[in-house]
């Protein structure tokens, strides 16, 4: 590649797979994200871990910076903890993607949102524009702190910045943009907080909901007790959830959606008006997907595939060209992946393996056979490229708190994801699945002992 690669790393909030126009989405208009797919890789079997935290983008987002699970970073002492800190801090002791280029002589720049510990993104970043130091916000009513160069960001210093979210961050992006040495490499990561809720585009990007088709899996509720009821994300709709409620949900989140690839296309078009692209690896992902009616549910607190399945688009230099993937892969590839590119070796603890075989220009075939995800101490996924187990527990922690989760119960799903994309038909007691099932349940165990994961075995 000659000189050092620039990256543009784009992260979006609560974004699923799914709902991309290049994916098989007709509802949603995502030109410039399909562009990128047709310029690059589409890794149509990326992942994230879920977590231990009812806010899966804290995990999420952890595990893509340091590269390293959700066990790693939630000790067993803090597992079944009520509140949003559990596994949001970055030891030092874990070195973030950013950090390695930094270190390797990158400027790193942030712009947005930012939803792990203050000590980690200070040493992650170099310099910064338009942080939100916080889970989700109003998208017209952004509270944001610019570069502290002491690195202390005190509240204090947090301000209310007007427009739409979306708009703040991609005018922040395109202002680096135009100004960046073309001899300092660079990192940016723009991380937007669309189209997590409330889901509210601009009117010009609106969409009419009776043009919304219902998902295919859609449910009035879900059929049993997941251990994650009535969590916030999922106080958002009346139950039963009505098809109309469902159409206006989803019409919002596609607006939203068109909104923020437009702003993604005016800040790819901007890198290549300065003759940037040339060099410059274009990352596109997101922290984790959403229910919006799928099995009756709202929310991430799940491990059915359109909470856990993410977009990861990669495109720029030595990546193959309108190339699909599905190979199972996760946040931890991803940290590799980045890393690969600028030519430095992750830390010896990380977890994920480089997606992009660099010299042969190609992408890395299958990458594992089995991929395992958490949510809390309730439920447990294993999967491999056509089937699914989730394994759901009964809770008997006493607890107190707003956070705290539903009871739960104790059952196994089984999926074939192949013929039941949606996940509708359970096939656990059927007789001719019972060696899939088994298969499966050895993995889970395996996986579970690897991890560390206190949490009872499949049986």
């Amino acid at each position: 590649m000659g000189a050092k690669p620039n990256f543009i790393f784009i992260i979006a909030d609560d974004h699923r797979a799914s709902s991309i126009g290049a994916h098989g989405c007709h509802g949603v208009l995502t030109p410039n994200l399909d562009a990128l797919a047709k310029r690059g890789t589409d890794f149509l079997g990326a992942h994230c871990q879920g977590g231990f935290n009812a806010a899966v983008c804290v995990p999420s987002r952890a595990t893509l910076m340091a590269g390293r699970s959700v066990f790693d970073l939630s000790p067993p002492n803090e597992r079944d903890a009520d509140d949003f800190s559990v596994g949001a801090t970055i030891p030092p002791e874990m070195p973030t993607m950013p950090q390695h280029l930094r270190n390797a002589g990158y400027r790193t720049h942030a712009i947005g949102k930012w939803h792990n510990d203050k000590p980690s993104f200070v040493r992650s970043f170099s310099s910064a524009d338009k942080i939100l130091f916080d889970g989700m916000s109003e998208h017209e009513e952004m509270i944001l702190q610019d570069h502290d160069p002491r690195g202390i960001y005190e509240e204090s210093r947090a301000r209310h910045v007007p427009g739409h979210s979306t708009d703040i961050f991609k005018d922040a992006a395109l202002k680096f943009v135009e100004t960046a040495k073309s001899d300092e490499p660079f990192f940016l990561y723009i991380a937007f907080t669309a189209p997590h809720d409330p889901r509210t585009p601009p009117t010009e990007f609106a969409v009419d909901p009776s043009s919304v088709a219902l998902p295919k899996a859609y449910m009035p509720v879900h059929p049993f007790d997941n251990g994650e009821a009535l969590i916030r994300d999922e106080m958002l709709e009346e139950f039963p959830r009505s098809p109309e409620a469902i159409r206006q949900h989803i019409a919002d989140y596609y607006g939203i959606i068109t909104h923020m690839d437009d702003a993604i296309g005016q800040i790819i078009k901007a890198a290549e008006n300065r003759g940037l692209l040339e060099n410059t690896i274009v990352v596109y992902t997101a922290d984790h997907g959403l229910g919006l009616g799928n099995h009756g549910l709202m929310g991430k607190q799940n491990l059915y595939e359109h909470s856990l399945n993410i977009p990861l688009i990669i495109a720029g230099p030595n990546v193959p060209e309108n190339k699909k993937s599905d190979a199972l892969i996760w946040h931890g590839d991803t940290h590799a992946t980045v890393l690969s590119f600028a030519g430095l070796e992750p830390a010896p603890q990380c977890a994920g393996t480089s997606l992009i075989a660099q010299d042969k220009n190609e992408t890395n075939g299958s990458m594992r056979q089995y991929f395992g995800a958490v949510y809390r101490s309730s439920q447990r996924m294993i999967r491999d490229e056509r089937y699914k187990l989730i394994r759901y527990y009964k809770d008997t922690t006493q607890r107190s708190s707003t956070n705290s989760p539903t009871s739960g119960s104790e059952l196994i799903q089984l999926f074939d994801l192949q013929t039941d994309p949606e996940e509708l038909i359970n096939l656990v007691f059927v007789p001719e699945h019972r060696a899939t099932r088994d298969r499966l349940c050895e993995a889970m165990k395996n996986w579970q002992a690897e991890m560390g994961d206190s949490c009872g075995a499949c049986s």
